[in-house]
């Protein structure tokens, strides 16, 4: 190295350290001050790790006085260097000596960092074209968006979720059946709308005992992070901004905060906001022509935001006000008028009878078939109706085919029932009487109904649970699992059952816990407690050791709280300590078992004490609701039309057969009357469209493979190693990522302080509340990538081919450009061209090889080269490779115009069929809105402009140089 004072060097080791002036050079030592930093190092000659900074004709370089110079010519002055050319700020000819370069030049550019010495390891380099390529392919897929979600794979749930998912501002309302999973599709269709930038601002407005449980799911299946906002929340946010609710992107409130809090409400109304949720939408209802408060709020909201997913399990009665009336938040256009919908309901019920006939046994009564021929007289279907009523499923399908494009409601309204989906498992009841013990006794007849003269349902629930009057009797401290059989039975059900998973819930936190304790202190029986005391994190732990399959808890002990959200489908054993008076409520616990995806048939245990309160409400359920062995779709109805005698049962104790009995056989006719109604009220077209009619079988194909590919994890784990993130392999296809005092980035996405779990396993996930679910979709998959390709990280490098084919001292450059659209996000020009990576490679002559050399198998061959080694490579072949980027930037462009191109034929086939079949099908199925129609025309224009100005960047460059 020749050291001058007054050169400017930079430190291959210390690059933060800015641009170092040479200041003194001493015997065999050099001294460099770096003024930026006010740092000064004494280096040996020999060995000093830096790099003489020398810029080339073209680059643009800063003065210290902050102004700039294009560079045009390089004149050594003795040892120092004087740059030449025009001074940008006021375009005369000028010279900067080197001497007074700024300090605080920071190389961004490839080449630049190449010719500085700032060298990146070769596998960081590697690790970028990855990086390039799998954004590339995730851009392009069509299952961005929903392949992320901590969720089982269901058919009818991921068909409405990519079909509404992909729409512009979507409007339509869920209506499956409990169980069927509603919040799931709309967690799914929010998170494919963000990820693809359709939307960006969400308001979830739920009922307030609901928004505990939806921000959870939101965040624990979709690591969507919601918001909370309240009257303490909406007072802090006032401090900082006019409106509060400008303060967040993902806002989650409740029904009632909103519709009572007029201020904070307007405040809402006046946010710009893509898209408004809004679960139990059946609150929002009209009477006697008036609409309720929460209608009226809900309705304002709705008219100035594009999106709207409204969520209600209320059966779809067609012809109801109020049903009406969700239709037409949903689009005051279309439905404009009751009476005139109540009307045209008419012929849905007609197509919904024909095509139960058609789907039943293919025959068709002339009716029937008078009604198919009328609805789609614009096409001759009068062959296919013959091939269809002779057996031939093609034919069949294909007239229900073209009823569902056709059908009154069919787009914008979306309702399954169980009775449609396979794959729910059978319910089996065990029930065992016991006698109640005489401590309950002596306390309930010594205490009687203490309180005073209470209501009905209360006098029935303290009779339900006389281990709670025992405890008033004797005091808090009571041992009442001393003597209560039930908790002998339990034990000796677990006993029975010890190599199953058993799921116990009751009404109290107290009473789990009282249990947890007596099954640990007297059988040693492993038992995690799960209840409305414990902090997420706490529960998540519990969760997390029930579900592990060793050395793990037999029993989970839960509280009402049990029976909100969570899946337990591990498990098939179902203990139910006590009974809800709430049918709902019993249909929730059973749920956390009876599931889509369960193996086994559910059993459900239910202890209780002949001749008690306890008595009379199992046999409501199991004689009256026949709630236990079927889901109770009547049970509200049933319970509000009987509840005055039912209480008065319970409440008494009475159970006395002869006076019971009729009670019960009153209630199971009208439960079949019941269900005979909404069977029949059952609109199977609608059904069948809401259930994707099989076309989302192979979205669960594709998205079951990508789950079973090595891809990801093999990406991530190299990741992980690369940036220096701790991984412990906790088994069970779980592993512990710590963050380390080494880690390239002190802030690795979405690693915590202390750690997280994560897998790649969807099933994993399922059972493990812990373990993040890690997909193509995930923060922390999406963070790195982002991380990696926004930063110079990995972008210079240096590598050594060793063959003795090639004469020594041959070289080749490798070069990576990006070609890239910049556009907004809401027109996903990704879709048709997204960042893509083009790849140069140039022999010494200017031959590019990359179309003859793969990358992968190119890269096998090469190896690492030191960085002082690498810097003096770069540094000897500067001026012979500085043309080859000029011609491989000529090269790239060539193949930048060929991506332009078919990025606009791609466009306009997509845009064109999309907007040629909703232009078709509004002429017969008027729900399609008209700016539907149009943003399609107004999308295509802006996107041919901006794909047209697709610009290039030099992202990635490396010198390969072969040695024997």
């Amino acid at each position: 190295m020749n050291f001058s004072l007054g050169q400017r060097w930079i430190s291959d080791t210390e690059s933060d350290l800015g641009l170092g002036t040479i200041v003194a050079l001493e015997g065999r030592q050099v001294t460099i001050l770096f003024p930026a930093s006010g740092e000064n190092r004494v280096y040996s000659m020999q060995e000093a790790p830096v790099t003489r900074v020398v810029f080339n004709p073209g680059d643009i370089i800063r003065s210290a006085d902050e102004w700039e110079l294009q560079v045009e010519t390089i004149e050594p002055v003795g040892e120092l260097l004087c740059y030449h050319g025009i001074r940008l700020d006021t375009e005369e000819k000028t010279t900067l000596k080197e001497t007074f370069l700024d300090h605080f030049i920071k190389f961004n550019k490839p080449q630049d960092r190449l010719f500085a010495g700032q060298v990146d390891r070769f596998d960081r380099y590697t690790l970028r074209y990855q990086t390039w390529q799998h954004q590339f392919a995730r851009q392009q897929s069509h299952l961005k968006g929903v392949v992320g979600q901590r969720a089982s794979l269901i058919p009818h749930q991921l068909y409405i979720a990519d079909e509404v998912g992909k729409r512009f501002a979507p409007r339509v309302l869920l209506s499956d059946e409990v169980g069927l999973g509603k919040t799931i599709e709309a967690g799914m269709i929010l998170h494919q709308q963000l990820l693809t930038g359709r939307a960006n601002r969400v308001l979830i407005v739920v009922p307030e005992n609901l928004q505990h449980q939806w921000l959870v799911e939101m965040l624990r299946r979709f690591n969507l992070r919601f918001s909370i906002f309240d009257e303490e929340r909406c007072d802090e946010a006032f401090a900082d901004s006019p409106n509060v609710f400008e303060t967040e992107q993902l806002v989650l409130v409740s029904l009632e905060f909103i519709a009572k809090k007029r201020r904070w409400f307007e405040q809402a109304t006046l946010a710009d906001w893509d898209l408004l949720v809004i679960d139990e939408a059946h609150h929002l209802t009209i009477e006697n022509n008036k609409p309720s408060t929460e209608y009226a709020r809900m309705a304002e909201l709705a008219q100035d935001i594009p999106g709207l997913i409204l969520l209600t399990a209320t059966p779809d009665q067609l012809g109801h006000r109020s049903h009406f009336a969700r239709l037409q938040l949903l689009d005051p256009d279309r439905f404009y008028d009751y009476d005139a919908f109540v009307a045209e309901e008419s012929q849905y019920k007609e197509v919904a009878e024909a095509a139960n006939q058609l789907l039943q046994d293919g025959a068709l009564d002339d009716q029937a078939e008078a009604t198919l021929v009328n609805l789609l007289q614009e096409t001759d279907i009068s062959t296919l109706l013959i091939n269809a009523q002779s057996g031939d499923e093609q034919a069949k399908q294909e007239v229900l085919s073209m009823l569902l494009d056709r059908h009154g409601t069919g787009r914008i309204l979306f309702r399954n029932s169980r009775s449609g989906i396979d794959g729910y498992p059978g319910r089996k009841l065990h029930s065992y009487p016991v006698e109640i013990p005489k401590q309950y006794k002596t306390a309930m007849s010594v205490l009687g109904n203490m309180g005073g003269i209470q209501s009905a349902e209360k006098s029935a629930l303290r009779a339900l649970f006389p281990e709670k009057i025992f405890q008033e009797f004797e005091g808090e401290g009571s041992g009442w699992t001393a003597f209560d059989p039930r908790v002998d039975w339990l034990i000796d059900t677990l006993k029975s059952l010890k190599h199953e998973k058993v799921l116990l819930i009751c009404a109290e936190a107290q009473t789990a816990i009282s249990l947890e304790q007596t099954l640990r202190e007297r059988e040693a029986i492993k038992a995690a407690v799960f209840h409305e005391g414990m902090s997420i994190v706490e529960r998540d732990r519990a969760a997390a050791f029930f579900a592990d399959e060793y050395d793990s808890a037999q029993i989970l002990l839960c509280s009402e709280i049990g029976s909100e959200g969570r899946n337990f489908q591990f498990s098939h054993h179902l203990v139910l300590f006590d009974l809800p008076l709430n049918p709902d409520l019993l249909e929730q616990r059973i749920g956390r078992l009876d599931r889509i995806g369960q193996k086994y048939d559910v059993n459900i245990h239910v202890p209780y004490f002949e001749n008690t309160a306890q008595e009379v409400l199992l046999r409501w359920y199991n004689e009256g609701l026949d709630a236990f062995e079927t889901t109770s779709t009547t049970g509200q109805m049933l319970y509000k039309e009987f509840s005055e005698d039912l209480l008065e049962f319970i409440g008494g104790h009475n159970c006395d057969e002869e006076e019971l009995d009729p009670l019960l056989e009153q209630a199971a006719k009208q439960n079949q009357v019941l269900r005979a109604q909404m069977e029949q009220g059952r609109d199977r077209l609608l059904e069948l469209h809401s259930s994707g009619q099989g076309r989302a079988d192979s979205l669960v194909a594709e998205i079951e493979k990508l789950d079973n590919g090595v891809i990801l994890p093999g990406y991530m784990i190299n990741v992980f190693d690369t940036f220096g993130v701790n991984q412990e392999d906790k088994g069970e296809n779980t592993i512990i990522l710590k963050p380390t005092e080494h880690m390239l980035n002190p802030s690795f996405p979405c690693l915590k302080e202390d750690g997280i779990t994560v897998t790649f396993d969807r099933n994993t996930s399922l059972s493990q509340e812990d373990a993040h679910f890690i997909s193509w979709d995930h923060p922390m998959v999406q963070g790195a990538m982002d991380m990696i390709c926004d930063d110079d990280f990995g972008c210079a490098s240096v590598a050594l081919l060793k063959n003795k084919k090639l004469p020594a001292g041959t070289f080749f450059v490798e070069l990576i450009y990006i070609a890239e659209a910049s556009a907004p996000k809401v027109l996903q020009v990704g879709r048709f061209l997204p960042p893509t990576p083009v790849r140069v490679l140039l022999d010494k002559a200017g031959n590019n090889l990359a179309e003859n050399v793969a990358f992968d198998a190119f890269n096998s061959q090469l190896s690492a080269v030191g960085r002082q080694t690498a810097s003096k490579l770069a540094n000897a072949l500067q001026s012979a490779i500085h043309p080859l980027i000029t011609q491989a930037t000529e090269l790239a462009n060539v193949q930048l115009d060929t991506l332009r191109r078919d990025a606009i034929t791609k466009m306009h086939a997509t845009m064109s069929e999309e907007q040629s079949r909703l232009a078709a099908l509004k002429a017969i199925n008027p729900n399609i809105r008209d700016e539907e129609v149009q943003v399609f025309e107004k999308q295509r224009t802006e996107l041919g402009v901006y794909i047209e100005k697709a610009q290039l960047k030099l992202d990635a460059i490396r010198l390969i140089v072969v040695s024997h």
